[in-house]
Protein backbone atom coordinates (compact mmCIF):
# COMPACT_ATOMS: atom_id res chain seq x y z
CA UNK A 1 0.00 0.00 0.00
CA UNK A 2 1.40 3.67 -0.96
CA UNK A 3 2.29 6.40 1.70
CA UNK A 4 0.22 9.55 1.27
CA UNK A 5 1.88 12.47 2.40
CA UNK A 6 -1.37 14.38 3.52
CA UNK A 7 -4.92 12.97 3.45
CA UNK A 8 -7.73 14.93 3.91
CA UNK A 9 -11.35 14.43 5.51
CA UNK A 10 -14.34 16.42 4.61
CA UNK A 11 -14.90 18.65 1.63
CA UNK A 12 -15.77 21.72 2.70
CA UNK A 13 -13.78 25.26 2.28
CA UNK A 14 -11.71 23.77 4.84
CA UNK A 15 -11.09 21.13 3.36
CA UNK A 16 -10.86 22.34 0.08
CA UNK A 17 -8.18 25.04 1.12
CA UNK A 18 -5.91 22.74 2.57
CA UNK A 19 -6.56 21.04 -0.65
CA UNK A 20 -5.14 23.46 -2.48
CA UNK A 21 -2.48 24.70 -0.55
CA UNK A 22 -0.61 21.49 -0.20
CA UNK A 23 -1.12 20.51 -3.12
CA UNK A 24 0.77 23.59 -4.44
CA UNK A 25 3.49 22.94 -2.45
CA UNK A 26 4.02 19.68 -4.05
CA UNK A 27 2.52 17.18 -1.32
CA UNK A 28 0.05 15.66 -3.79
CA UNK A 29 -2.48 15.44 -0.69
CA UNK A 30 -5.66 12.93 -1.24
CA UNK A 31 -9.08 14.23 -0.36
CA UNK A 32 -11.62 11.99 0.84
CA UNK A 33 -15.08 13.31 0.55
CA UNK A 34 -17.89 11.83 2.50
CA UNK A 35 -20.99 10.49 0.93
CA UNK A 36 -24.34 12.05 -0.73
CA UNK A 37 -27.29 11.60 0.96
CA UNK A 38 -26.04 11.96 4.63
CA UNK A 39 -27.16 14.27 7.21
CA UNK A 40 -23.64 14.77 7.88
CA UNK A 41 -20.37 14.78 6.79
CA UNK A 42 -22.11 15.14 2.44
CA UNK A 43 -20.10 16.41 0.12
CA UNK A 44 -19.85 20.03 0.16
CA UNK A 45 -20.82 20.56 3.35
CA UNK A 46 -23.26 23.28 4.66
CA UNK A 47 -23.06 25.08 1.57
CA UNK A 48 -24.60 22.47 -0.28
CA UNK A 49 -27.50 23.73 1.00
CA UNK A 50 -27.29 27.15 1.26
CA UNK A 51 -28.79 28.95 -2.12
CA UNK A 52 -27.06 32.70 -2.04
CA UNK A 53 -23.91 33.05 -0.59
CA UNK A 54 -22.98 36.69 -0.47
CA UNK A 55 -20.54 37.70 2.46
CA UNK A 56 -17.53 35.24 0.45
CA UNK A 57 -14.91 37.26 -0.55
CA UNK A 58 -14.15 38.16 -4.63
CA UNK A 59 -18.09 37.59 -5.34
CA UNK A 60 -19.54 40.95 -5.88
CA UNK A 61 -23.18 39.55 -7.34
CA UNK A 62 -23.34 36.67 -4.42
CA UNK A 63 -22.54 33.20 -5.36
CA UNK A 64 -24.88 29.90 -5.06
CA UNK A 65 -23.43 28.06 -2.55
CA UNK A 66 -23.17 24.77 -4.09
CA UNK A 67 -21.64 26.99 -7.11
CA UNK A 68 -19.17 27.79 -4.86
CA UNK A 69 -18.07 24.73 -3.62
CA UNK A 70 -17.64 23.48 -7.31
CA UNK A 71 -15.18 26.15 -7.97
CA UNK A 72 -13.23 24.74 -4.95
CA UNK A 73 -13.31 21.84 -6.10
CA UNK A 74 -12.36 22.40 -9.85
CA UNK A 75 -9.21 24.65 -8.45
CA UNK A 76 -7.98 21.80 -6.36
CA UNK A 77 -7.83 19.31 -9.14
CA UNK A 78 -6.53 21.65 -11.21
CA UNK A 79 -3.21 21.25 -8.90
CA UNK A 80 -3.15 17.44 -8.63
CA UNK A 81 -5.40 16.97 -5.24
CA UNK A 82 -6.82 13.84 -6.23
CA UNK A 83 -10.41 13.54 -4.19
CA UNK A 84 -12.06 9.84 -3.47
CA UNK A 85 -15.75 9.41 -2.21
CA UNK A 86 -16.06 7.40 1.10
CA UNK A 87 -17.59 7.45 4.27
CA UNK A 88 -14.35 7.62 6.74
CA UNK A 89 -15.08 4.93 10.13
CA UNK A 90 -11.80 5.51 11.43
CA UNK A 91 -8.77 6.64 11.73
CA UNK A 92 -5.99 4.41 13.46
CA UNK A 93 -3.34 7.10 15.23
CA UNK A 94 -1.48 3.78 16.86
CA UNK A 95 0.64 3.21 14.17
CA UNK A 96 3.05 5.11 11.85
CA UNK A 97 2.03 6.02 9.15
CA UNK A 98 -1.72 6.40 9.96
CA UNK A 99 -4.52 4.34 8.59
CA UNK A 100 -7.89 5.89 7.50
CA UNK A 101 -10.25 3.55 7.73
CA UNK A 102 -13.37 3.06 5.07
CA UNK A 103 -15.41 -0.22 5.13
CA UNK A 104 -12.54 -2.87 3.83
CA UNK A 105 -10.80 0.42 2.47
CA UNK A 106 -7.83 2.05 3.92
CA UNK A 107 -5.32 4.40 3.29
CA UNK A 108 -2.28 5.31 4.62
CA UNK A 109 -0.66 9.25 5.14
CA UNK A 110 2.54 10.59 6.79
CA UNK A 111 0.01 13.54 7.91
CA UNK A 112 -4.10 13.54 8.12
CA UNK A 113 -5.65 16.76 8.28
CA UNK A 114 -9.41 16.59 9.61
CA UNK A 115 -11.64 18.97 7.71
CA UNK A 116 -14.75 17.02 8.90
CA UNK A 117 -17.18 20.55 9.54
CA UNK A 118 -20.37 20.77 11.28
CA UNK A 119 -24.09 20.28 10.77
CA UNK A 120 -26.64 22.75 12.50
CA UNK A 121 -29.49 21.15 14.46
CA UNK A 122 -32.94 21.12 13.17
CA UNK A 123 -36.34 20.57 14.27
CA UNK A 124 -36.66 17.52 12.47
CA UNK A 125 -40.32 17.87 11.07
CA UNK A 126 -41.19 17.27 7.33
CA UNK A 127 -42.56 20.92 6.89
CA UNK A 128 -38.99 22.57 7.82
CA UNK A 129 -37.22 20.19 5.22
CA UNK A 130 -39.09 20.65 2.67
CA UNK A 131 -39.35 24.68 2.87
CA UNK A 132 -35.14 25.20 4.03
CA UNK A 133 -33.63 27.25 1.74
CA UNK A 134 -37.44 28.37 0.40
CA UNK A 135 -37.53 31.09 4.14
CA UNK A 136 -36.10 28.32 6.20
CA UNK A 137 -32.40 28.41 7.57
CA UNK A 138 -30.03 27.99 9.84
CA UNK A 139 -27.71 30.58 9.71
CA UNK A 140 -28.90 34.52 9.84
CA UNK A 141 -25.31 35.70 9.25
CA UNK A 142 -25.21 33.81 6.04
CA UNK A 143 -28.81 34.10 4.76
CA UNK A 144 -30.21 37.00 6.96
CA UNK A 145 -29.44 39.76 4.27
CA UNK A 146 -31.30 38.09 1.63
CA UNK A 147 -34.42 39.81 0.08
CA UNK A 148 -36.66 37.48 0.92
CA UNK A 149 -36.68 38.37 4.47
CA UNK A 150 -35.79 42.32 4.56
CA UNK A 151 -38.59 44.37 6.01
CA UNK A 152 -40.63 41.03 7.12
CA UNK A 153 -41.43 39.45 10.33
CA UNK A 154 -39.25 37.20 10.73
CA UNK A 155 -38.76 34.17 13.97
CA UNK A 156 -36.15 32.52 15.30
CA UNK A 157 -36.59 29.23 17.23
CA UNK A 158 -34.17 28.69 19.99
CA UNK A 159 -33.28 30.09 23.21
CA UNK A 160 -29.59 30.13 23.94
CA UNK A 161 -27.01 32.97 22.99
CA UNK A 162 -27.04 31.73 19.65
CA UNK A 163 -30.92 32.57 19.55
CA UNK A 164 -30.78 35.69 20.90
CA UNK A 165 -27.30 36.94 18.39
CA UNK A 166 -29.22 35.80 15.54
CA UNK A 167 -32.31 37.55 16.56
CA UNK A 168 -30.81 41.17 17.42
CA UNK A 169 -28.47 40.47 13.86
CA UNK A 170 -31.65 40.14 12.10
CA UNK A 171 -33.87 43.22 13.75
CA UNK A 172 -30.80 44.76 11.11
CA UNK A 173 -33.13 43.51 8.20
CA UNK A 174 -36.77 42.50 9.14
CA UNK A 175 -39.87 43.96 10.42
CA UNK A 176 -40.17 42.17 13.62
CA UNK A 177 -38.27 39.38 14.91
CA UNK A 178 -40.42 36.86 17.28
CA UNK A 179 -37.66 34.34 19.55
CA UNK A 180 -40.12 30.99 19.78
CA UNK A 181 -38.64 29.49 23.18
CA UNK A 182 -39.97 26.12 24.47
CA UNK A 183 -38.97 27.80 27.88
CA UNK A 184 -40.82 30.61 30.35
CA UNK A 185 -37.18 32.07 30.12
CA UNK A 186 -33.92 32.53 27.91
CA UNK A 187 -31.13 30.53 28.87
CA UNK A 188 -28.67 33.09 26.87
CA UNK A 189 -26.79 34.70 28.79
CA UNK A 190 -27.92 37.49 31.01
CA UNK A 191 -25.81 40.34 29.32
CA UNK A 192 -27.94 38.96 25.99
CA UNK A 193 -31.39 38.55 27.60
CA UNK A 194 -30.61 42.16 28.86
CA UNK A 195 -29.81 42.82 25.22
CA UNK A 196 -32.82 41.34 23.93
CA UNK A 197 -35.53 42.53 25.53
CA UNK A 198 -34.19 46.27 25.31
CA UNK A 199 -34.63 46.14 21.53
CA UNK A 200 -38.14 47.06 20.10
CA UNK A 201 -37.94 45.07 17.51
CA UNK A 202 -37.83 41.31 19.09
CA UNK A 203 -40.95 39.79 21.09
CA UNK A 204 -41.25 36.43 22.86
CA UNK A 205 -43.35 33.83 22.33
CA UNK A 206 -42.68 31.48 25.68
CA UNK A 207 -44.12 27.75 26.11
CA UNK A 208 -44.07 27.21 22.89
CA UNK A 209 -42.84 24.95 20.08
CA UNK A 210 -42.93 24.37 16.63
CA UNK A 211 -45.27 22.48 15.21
CA UNK A 212 -45.42 22.90 11.51
CA UNK A 213 -44.07 25.12 9.38
CA UNK A 214 -46.50 27.13 6.61
CA UNK A 215 -46.45 27.02 3.96
CA UNK A 216 -45.41 24.22 2.10
CA UNK A 217 -48.69 24.12 -0.68
CA UNK A 218 -47.09 28.01 -1.25
CA UNK A 219 -43.56 27.29 -1.15
CA UNK A 220 -42.46 29.82 0.86
CA UNK A 221 -43.01 30.10 4.87
CA UNK A 222 -45.73 32.13 5.51
CA UNK A 223 -45.80 31.29 9.50
CA UNK A 224 -45.11 28.73 11.86
CA UNK A 225 -47.78 26.54 13.97
CA UNK A 226 -47.26 27.18 17.58
CA UNK A 227 -48.15 24.94 20.52
CA UNK A 228 -48.13 25.70 24.06
CA UNK A 229 -46.65 23.01 25.94
CA UNK A 230 -49.05 23.48 28.84
CA UNK A 231 -51.88 23.45 27.42
CA UNK A 232 -51.32 21.95 24.08
CA UNK A 233 -53.33 24.68 22.63
CA UNK A 234 -51.82 25.95 18.85
CA UNK A 235 -51.98 29.02 17.10
CA UNK A 236 -50.58 30.54 14.78
CA UNK A 237 -47.41 33.17 14.07
CA UNK A 238 -47.41 35.02 10.71
CA UNK A 239 -43.54 35.32 9.28
CA UNK A 240 -42.35 35.76 6.19
CA UNK A 241 -38.99 33.17 7.65
CA UNK A 242 -37.75 31.57 10.48
CA UNK A 243 -34.27 30.69 11.38
CA UNK A 244 -33.69 27.42 13.24
CA UNK A 245 -30.87 28.06 16.42
CA UNK A 246 -31.06 25.16 18.88
CA UNK A 247 -27.24 24.89 18.13
CA UNK A 248 -24.95 22.57 15.97
CA UNK A 249 -22.83 19.28 16.10
CA UNK A 250 -18.99 18.39 14.99
CA UNK A 251 -18.84 15.76 12.39
CA UNK A 252 -16.53 14.12 14.88
CA UNK A 253 -18.06 11.06 16.16
CA UNK A 254 -15.53 8.28 14.27
CA UNK A 255 -12.64 10.30 16.09
CA UNK A 256 -13.85 9.16 20.15
CA UNK A 257 -10.24 8.41 21.24
CA UNK A 258 -8.02 9.35 18.63
CA UNK A 259 -7.94 13.28 18.95
CA UNK A 260 -8.97 15.40 22.06
CA UNK A 261 -12.71 16.56 21.96
CA UNK A 262 -13.82 19.16 24.36
CA UNK A 263 -17.57 18.03 25.84
CA UNK A 264 -19.58 19.57 23.02
CA UNK A 265 -17.23 16.92 20.77
CA UNK A 266 -15.77 19.89 19.04
CA UNK A 267 -11.81 19.10 18.50
CA UNK A 268 -9.27 20.77 20.59
CA UNK A 269 -6.31 22.25 18.80
CA UNK A 270 -3.12 24.41 20.21
CA UNK A 271 -0.64 25.63 18.05
CA UNK A 272 -2.89 27.26 15.28
CA UNK A 273 -4.66 24.02 14.18
CA UNK A 274 -2.13 21.27 15.65
CA UNK A 275 -4.59 17.82 17.35
CA UNK A 276 -3.31 16.59 20.42
CA UNK A 277 -1.80 13.65 18.27
CA UNK A 278 1.41 14.65 16.66
CA UNK A 279 0.81 14.68 12.56
CA UNK A 280 -2.82 15.04 12.65
CA UNK A 281 -4.42 18.69 11.97
CA UNK A 282 -7.94 20.07 12.04
CA UNK A 283 -9.70 22.78 10.82
CA UNK A 284 -13.37 24.14 9.95
CA UNK A 285 -16.52 23.77 11.89
CA UNK A 286 -15.47 20.87 13.56
CA UNK A 287 -13.09 23.22 15.59
CA UNK A 288 -15.13 26.37 15.84
CA UNK A 289 -18.14 26.88 17.57
CA UNK A 290 -18.30 30.24 17.64
CA UNK A 291 -17.44 31.75 13.94
CA UNK A 292 -18.81 29.00 11.85
CA UNK A 293 -18.38 30.95 8.22
CA UNK A 294 -17.52 29.57 4.87
CA UNK A 295 -14.44 32.22 5.22
CA UNK A 296 -13.15 31.60 8.53
CA UNK A 297 -12.97 27.63 7.77
CA UNK A 298 -11.48 28.45 4.35
CA UNK A 299 -8.90 30.22 6.53
CA UNK A 300 -8.49 27.48 8.68
CA UNK A 301 -7.74 25.18 6.26
CA UNK A 302 -4.88 27.14 4.72
CA UNK A 303 -2.91 27.08 8.05
CA UNK A 304 -3.57 23.05 8.05
CA UNK A 305 -2.21 22.54 5.44
CA UNK A 306 0.96 25.27 6.45
CA UNK A 307 0.99 23.47 9.70
CA UNK A 308 0.97 20.07 8.32
CA UNK A 309 3.83 20.75 5.42
CA UNK A 310 6.34 22.48 7.65
CA UNK A 311 5.70 19.31 10.04
CA UNK A 312 6.31 17.14 7.48
CA UNK A 313 9.48 18.39 6.56
CA UNK A 314 10.77 18.58 10.54
CA UNK A 315 9.95 14.84 10.09
CA UNK A 316 12.47 14.57 7.18
CA UNK A 317 10.16 14.56 4.53
CA UNK A 318 10.94 17.15 1.65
Amino acid sequence: MDTENVVIIGSGPAAFTAALYTSRANLKPLLIEGEPGRTEGQPGGQLMITTEVENYPGFPEGVKGPELMELMRKQTERFGTRIETAWIDRVDASTRPFRVVSGDRSWQARAVILATGAGAKFLGIPSEKDLLNRGVSACATCDGALPIFRNKPIAVVGGGDTAVEEATFLTRFASMVTIVHRRDQLRASKIMQDKARQNPKIDFRWNSTVSEVLDVKAGKVTGLRLQDVNTKKESVLEVGGVFIAIGHFPNTAFLQGVVDLDEKGYIKVTRGTYTSVEGIFAAGDNVDHVYRQAVTAAGMGCMAAIDAERWLEAQGHP
